[in-house]
């Protein structure tokens, strides 16, 4: 794309004037409209050292409420950052809807400093491109607006800026290493960038080559192509986007109504007896995970009162309290709702050798979301295969995936629902919601087959956990993972 880029012509200056001006108070006007229309802005300026992209942005940045906009620089990742996921970090960042977010630099200059310095492999380079492009494209079809700019200029005038910022003892520190290496390798760097630019160019999300030995005509260029980008964005906000297909490999699941239950059941003793074993298994093997930097993460999805507290507690009873956390899920606060659905669970992960407990998840967004209509039809039938995504990504990082559905019948509901109501202290398990969730028993048994059969995939695959026994379904939980903690600590030797 680099030695592809033809330069548009420059304006005569007093032509570039009247259309920056022009430009700056059309985008002053499109702040009501974006926040109206609770239009995320994700605006990414890359390029090489000295460029002048947090110049421009200075500039660009003056023509919008301050109470509108963040600008954040991704600096190199932390020692702790780099025990989460590659692209934990940057989902943090993302907007909430009606807001801008400016970003100078963001994932590129990880990933191209990597290529050049030998830490990233070619493999892991082909991976993280694929990650990018699926988290570009999730964040569109969720209506962002994924704006990215390349500042362009040729190693002369790169050359010539470095020289004049180390100049000065007051700017002499913007010039990093990086900076410099990128001039004295100019050619190799062009390559890397123009891969990086080719591999990641997408009709959702494309890339902007700005000719950037000007300033003012750098602004008038992303000014021009941000406006464009946001008229359009608007006009197509509420439009429904296609429906991606599952390529990812399946396990065949049952449907809820085969599920035999009264069969599953323990005795008072055997619970007793292995209980205790167990346990003491899986805080053995807690340790060793530590050790071993491996990540799990432990999913309960299930019916109401179908016993997920009592069985979270008996896998968290055997684990070192430093090394877990356990999130009770319930309906997203305003600043979770106001960004990608998926980014109230990012900002969850644990860190290598840490297991994180989820008492409902993401899979919220085609049960109650889906039957309750707090998410358009396009939405939640979009999230199988986001959702798939999400859990490759944690895969791929060498999480441990495991997602259990607690299973029990209407009757059993029904006789669980009673006895709390009619038990003082346990009157707080239960409420008005539960008895409104039981009437559409039918309707949740539909989305919950739906769910198994579209999510149950190789690397995160779904446990039916038989509860009409509470402690057979325990039981059953911890062998579980034990055994698939215990697997993945025998594929890391």
């Amino acid at each position: 794309m680099l030695k592809d880029f033809v330069k548009a012509a420059k304006p005569d200056d007093e032509t570039l004037r009247l259309a920056l001006k022009k430009e700056q108070e059309t985008l002053a006007g499109y702040q009501n409209k974006i926040k109206e229309a609770k239009l995320p802005v994700m605006v990414i300026f890359e390029g090489w050292g000295a460029a002048g992209k947090g110049s421009v942005i200075g500039r660009v940045i003056r023509n919008i409420d301050p109470r509108f906009f963040r600008v954040k620089t991704m600096a190199p990742a932390t020692e702790e950052e780099k025990r989460y996921p590659f692209l934990y970090r940057y989902m943090l960042e993302i907007p909430e809807a009606g807001k801008f977010e400016f970003f100078d630099g963001y994932w590129m200059e990880e990933i191209i400093q990597g290529l050049a310095d030998g830490e990233l492999s070619e493999k892991d380079y082909e991976k993280r491109i694929r990650s990018i492009n699926t988290t570009e494209r999730s964040l569109t079809d969720n209506g962002y607006l994924v704006m990215k700019f390349f500042f362009q200029i040729d190693r002369k005038e790169q050359k010539k800026r470095l020289k004049d910022l180390l100049s000065d003892k007051n700017t002499s520190w913007r010039v990093s290493h990086a900076d410099e290496e990128q001039n004295k390798h100019y050619d190799r760097y062009e390559k890397l960038y123009d891969r990086y630019l080719e591999g990641t160019n997408r009709s959702t999300s494309p890339w902007y080559i700005i000719d950037a030995k000007d300033r003012k005509w750098a602004e008038l260029q992303v000014l021009e192509f941000l406006n464009q980008g946001i008229d359009t964005a608007l006009k197509n906000h509420a439009l429904a986007v296609p429906i991606l297909q599952n390529t990812f490999p399946l396990v065949e699941m049952p449907l809820l109504s085969e599920i035999s239950l009264k069969d599953k059941t323990v005795s008072e003793e055997e619970y007793r007896s292995e209980l205790d074993k167990l346990q003491k298994e899986l805080r053995s093997l807690h340790n060793e995970l530590y050790r071993r930097k491996i990540p799990v993460i432990i999913a309960y999805e299930g019916w109401d009162a179908a016993g997920k507290g009592g069985n979270i507690k008996r896998i968290a009873g055997a684990l070192d309290p430093r090394g877990y956390v356990v999130h009770p899920i319930a309906s997203p606060e305003p600043h979770e709702k106001a960004r990608h659905f998926l980014w109230r669970f990012w900002n969850r992960l644990p860190k290598t050798g840490h297991i994180a407990i989820f008492d409902r998840t993401w899979y919220g967004r085609v049960m109650v979301e889906r039957l309750e209509g707090f998410c358009s039809e396009n939405d939640w039938q979009r999230a199988y295969n986001e959702m798939n995504e999400f859990e490759k990504e944690l895969s791929d990082w060498g999480a441990v995936v495991i997602k259990f559905w607690v299973q029990i019948d209407n009757e059993t509901q029904l006789e669980r629902f009673t006895d709390r109501q009619n038990t003082p202290e346990k009157q707080w398990k239960i409420t008005d919601e539960d008895w409104r969730n039981r009437e559409k028993w039918d309707l949740y048994e539909e989305a919950v087959n739906e769910m198994l059969q579209k999510t149950s995939t190789v690397f995160a695959p779904w446990y039916i956990l038989e509860s009409n026994d509470k402690r057979y379904a325990r039981l059953k939980a911890l062998r579980i993972v034990i055994d698939a903690c215990k697997k993945a600590c025998k594929e890391q030797k």
